[in-house]
């Protein structure tokens, strides 16, 4: 996806963005009317008797007071309605582009940057249709238009104004980009770079109060919050600066009516109320055309967050993964069946716990990167999983054994045969295939929200009492009902939970959902080793009737499992 690309999609389609480009344009045009009756109007009292014109005048006033802001605020609700609809959409299809990579595909990814590119440049990018399209579509048809009606008038006049209107669209362009420009462009980099900072240091507190480095990450977010408030004021300058050269031009345009409409009044060529519409008119056009200076601003500013969001999102798919498309059928049976399937991460993800050093030759290790380069996590996996049956996968760490995980939940492409029910697992879309096999992980991912919220989104539909119910399965009924119930809140990433109630709240979400295979990884990763062998009986005893692939390096209690399968060096042995 390309920097225009991305553009595109933060535009509305026409049909949505016109009716507030309408608005606006009808908005400006009253706010001129208005300004030119006026003058008219005040000039004509003083010299014409007759009330009949005055009257048709002080009417225009009225109409055109009311109505500039009536369809200012039909501009600012049409206009935001499309603007913040579009930014939604721009929102969901970017996540949408970055599930094929997760989690596999974003190992080496700084949280903090993906963040604000999601968040903050994405968000900026509805300054696009907002700020920067609208204004100036705005300001070139209302120039336009009063520089036509001034030719009506007084063709001089109409010069001048045409004349100091396009020097201040090239000035405050220009200005705007020798002053700001390099500013405005980096601003994104260096809020992305203090979510960054802020991310790490709330993320890794602990660790850091623990080895005395608090201080130098503190240290670390000042530095980076300096550098945004120094860019920011400097563009928020150049801002200014071109705003003020606006100015100044407006009231030269005006100065300069006067100078060329004058003589027109010797010649009765122009008369003393039309005189004052020529000086006039030009002032609220230049209010108008304000909105260049910040129009160009923010379209530095929308263009940089553009190309930020781009260097989130991947040019394209890494071979090593595989694609989100495919069939939404499931298949007539869950029966799943590996036979000699290879994989591999790729070369900015690596699996946890799959890194085994002694697989790497000299050379394939970059200083600080610990990314797998050539060798293959997986080798030649054999496997079945019946309906209903309770398989056991074993190994050293660093066999693979996360790696086959990845592979069956679709994380990674597997090379070889990798079916389910006789369809073939490739032929399945992301999301189908997820459906059918789902993965709890051996660090399950916990919402800073209460017990509710973090079971719900397994399934929205899902009442009270079934939450309950799925939670006495899983053996933290009477805990939750200590705690005061679904409201109890789990902390951020499961503070307030040990490693075992975790787990035991992964696979109550994995119950909700009902998956037809259930992947248990690491499940007793983080529980005291006294805990593993209850913890494993109560999760398997909890899956009912589901089929359970289990990766475990703790043995489980005996009977719990019908088959062992044991992987060595990314092969079954």
């Amino acid at each position: 996806m390309s920097v225009s690309d991305v553009l595109r999609l933060a535009q509305p389609p026409l049909r949505r963005f016109l009716p507030g480009l309408i608005w606006g344009v009808l908005s400006a045009a009253a706010a001129v009317s208005l300004l030119a009756v006026s003058g008219w109007l005040i000039v004509s009292a003083s010299i014409v008797d007759s009330l009949v014109p005055l009257s048709v005048a002080v009417v225009g006033v009225r109409f055109f007071a009311v109505s500039r802001a009536v369809f200012r605020y039909l501009e600012r609700l049409s206009g935001h309605h499309a603007a913040l609809g579009q930014l939604a959409r721009t929102r969901a299809d970017m996540v949408r582009t970055l599930i094929p990579l997760s989690p596999a595909g974003l190992g080496r990814t700084d949280r903090g940057q993906v963040l604000s590119a999601l968040v903050d440049d994405v968000e900026n990018l509805q300054n696009l249709p907002l700020r920067v399209v609208q204004p100036l579509a705005v300001a070139a048809v209302v120039a336009v238009g009063s520089v036509g009606f001034i030719a009506f008038v007084s063709p001089p006049a109409a010069l001048t104004l045409a004349a100091c209107l396009v020097v201040a669209a090239l000035v405050a362009i220009g200005l705007g980009w020798i002053v700001g420009s390099r500013a405005e462009e980096r601003v994104s980099v260096r809020r992305a770079e203090l979510s960054a900072s802020l991310v790490d240091y709330f993320g890794s507190l602990d660790v850091l109060l623990a080895y005395g480095a608090e201080p130098q990450a503190r240290q670390r977010i000042e530095r980076a919050d300096e550098a945004v408030r120094r860019l920011v004021t400097r563009s928020s300058l150049a801002e200014a600066v071109a705003a003020g050269v606006v100015s100044v031009l407006a009231g030269v345009a005006s100065v300069w009516a006067v100078a060329v409409a004058c003589p027109g009044l010797s010649t009765g060529a122009i008369d003393g109320p039309w005189l004052a519409v020529v000086v006039l008119v030009p002032m609220v056009v230049f209010e108008v055309f304000g909105a260049v200076p910040v129009a160009a601003a923010s379209w530095r500013g929308v263009r940089a967050s553009a190309q930020r969001v781009v260097d989130v999102l991947p040019a394209q798919l890494p071979p090593q993964l595989r694609s989100d498309a495919g069939n939404a059928e499931p298949p007539a049976s869950t029966v799943l069946r590996l036979r000699d399937v290879r994989a591999s991460w790729p070369h900015n993800g690596t699996a946890r716990g799959d890194l085994a050093l002694g697989d790497l030759a000299p050379g394939d290790l970059a200083l600080g990167d610990l990314a797998l380069r050539d060798a293959p996590a997986l080798r030649g996996v054999d496997l079945d999983l019946g309906v209903g049956e309770r398989v056991l996968v074993s190994g050293p760490s660093g066999a693979g054994k996360s790696s086959l995980a990845s592979v069956l939940v679709g994380f990674l492409k597997a090379e070889g045969e990798y079916t389910i029910g006789g369809t073939d697992a490739a032929s399945l879309s992301g999301p189908a295939l997820r459906e059918i096999v789902g993965l709890c992980e051996q660090h399950p991912q916990l919402f800073d929200e209460d017990i509710r919220q973090n079971l719900l989104f397994a399934r929205d539909t899902a009442t009270d009492a079934e939450l309950l119910a799925v939670l006495d399965r899983v053996g933290l009924g009477d805990w939750v009902r200590e705690r005061g119930g679904l409201d109890a809140r789990v902390g951020d990433r499961g503070a307030l939970v040990s490693g075992g109630q975790a787990q035991r709240i992964s696979l109550a979400r994995a119950l909700l959902h009902s998956f037809d295979v259930l992947v248990l990884d690491e499940p007793t990763a983080g529980v005291d080793p006294e805990a593993s062998e209850a913890l494993l009986r109560d999760l398997l005893e909890a899956a009912g009737e589901q089929s359970v692939l289990l990766i475990s390096h703790v043995e489980p209690p005996a009977g719990t499992v019908d088959r062992v399968v044991r992987i060595e060096a990314g092969r079954t042995v």
